[in-house]
């Protein structure tokens, strides 16, 4: 009986070609395994595909609700974006990959997953990492780094492989953006995009939506409710939070939200540029924060700012499961039980504008921030604070000036 491999597969040629290769270079019986993370209609004829490549089974696992649920949101409550602009899409949906593909394993006793990833990005760390954790006795296969055996290096190298082996199915050779889409974004590298000096050519990159300038000229309102940090209705219609994502989506994509170009730093050491459509996402973190702003005092608003950044760079590592990250994340839970409310946004070509933010827990005092002179403040009461907050710079500046002094009179 041979032994066997789960692939991750994602119906694309690069992982078509896999099947093939695995089976003659490893003679391994090949499981192909899909996670749907909401990609839509990139799932559409993978069966067949699957099949004629010569795989002995397709897993296709539905984990939409799971991926919003324990991924997403922990992302949208900590306030993490890698280098102030990512919102980490690719990044927090590779870890429960990782996961499913580790569970089909042991299901099917495989004795090694193998993934597509290239031997420059990030994914190959997450994938790897996530597999570690969870199943360190599993071998990894990464075919794009084992340059003795996979000679492939282009899409027409992949194409004749794959014909060579009896494989017609409708791929061209034609170079297009490397896309890497799930519920939360889609993101696009490659092309004109390697270049910085370059603009983006929208035009025919965007899939999520439209850019601002083609954007509607008027304002959509939307209102959401949130209970301990988690959205619960949108426009006055209770939804699970895959369903919130979905229209959120719908709603930015039309108003020209999320679109990000960005050149970030990957983990492997190179810059590399890419440009995100995350529409839905991006509102959902402004009215998330907005009503952080009522809710959260200053010093846990503080210290929230400062492990968000950290358990951005966590995820973006690949080191989801780790002690750390749950450590954050355990945090930034118990931070999120007064987030609760109601916030009202508009959406006007690109821009997510506040319209209004209510909550029973909210700590805004009307009488205190009114510049009329309330019970609670008394203007006196700002001369000792003032002291006392300043007294560190007033000595420092006494002793610098005695110094300068002293030496003057010598």
């Amino acid at each position: 009986m041979k032994e066997k491999v789960v692939l991750a597969y994602s119906g694309g040629l690069d992982t078509t070609a896999l099947i093939p290769w695995l089976k003659e270079t490893f003679n391994y019986d090949v499981i192909c395994c899909c996670i749907n993370c909401g990609q839509g209609n990139e799932l559409d004829g993978l069966d067949e595909r699957a099949k004629l490549s010569g795989a002995s089974k397709l897993y296709i696992e539905d984990i939409v609700d799971e991926f919003c649920d324990e991924y997403i949101m922990p992302c949208v409550e900590a306030g993490a974006v890698y280098e102030h602009q990512y919102l980490l899409g690719t990044a927090m949906a590779r870890p429960v990959i990782a996961k499913k593909l580790v569970e089909i394993a042991r299901k099917e006793n495989a004795v090694a997953i193998c993934h597509g990833a290239t031997g420059k990005g990030n994914d190959q760390i997450r994938f790897e990492l996530g597999i570690k954790a969870l199943a360190p006795d599993i071998k990894i296969i990464a075919p794009w780094r084992m340059t003795d055996v996979w000679t492939m290096q282009s899409r027409e190298d992949e194409l004749a492989y794959c014909q060579a082996h009896g494989i017609n199915l409708p791929f061209d050779a034609r170079h297009s953006y490397s896309r890497d889409r799930n519920l939360w974004h889609i993101s696009h590298e490659g092309l004109e995009l390697e270049d910085p000096s370059q603009a983006p050519n929208y035009d025919d990159m965007l899939v999520l939506g439209v850019t601002p300038q083609k954007a509607p000229d008027k304002e959509t309102e939307i209102t959401m409710t949130f209970e301990e940090g988690i959205p619960k209705t949108l426009n006055g219609k209770a939804m699970k939070v895959s369903e919130i994502i979905t229209e959120l989506n719908r709603l930015g994509g039309e108003n020209g939200i999320g679109i990000v170009d960005i050149v970030e730093n990957r983990v492997v050491g190179m810059k590399s540029r890419g440009v995100y459509e995350t529409p839905g996402g991006t509102i959902l973190m402004a009215a998330h924060d907005q009503l952080e702003e009522l809710t959260l005092d200053r010093d846990t608003m503080e210290a929230k700012k400062k492990l968000g950044s950290q358990f951005s760079q966590v995820v973006y590592e690949g080191k989801w499961f780790t002690p750390l990250r749950e450590a954050i994340q355990a945090f930034v839970e118990s931070t999120q039980k007064y987030v609760t409310g109601e916030v009202k946004l508009k959406l006007y070509k690109g821009n997510i504008i506040k319209a209004g933010t209510t909550s029973p827990y909210s700590l805004y005092n009307e009488s205190l921030a009114s510049f009329t002179t309330g019970d609670m403040y008394d203007h006196h009461d700002a001369d000792g604070f003032i002291t006392l907050f300043g007294l560190p710079l007033k000595v420092r500046a006494m002793k610098l000036l005695e110094a300068e002094q002293n030496k003057n009179n010598k």
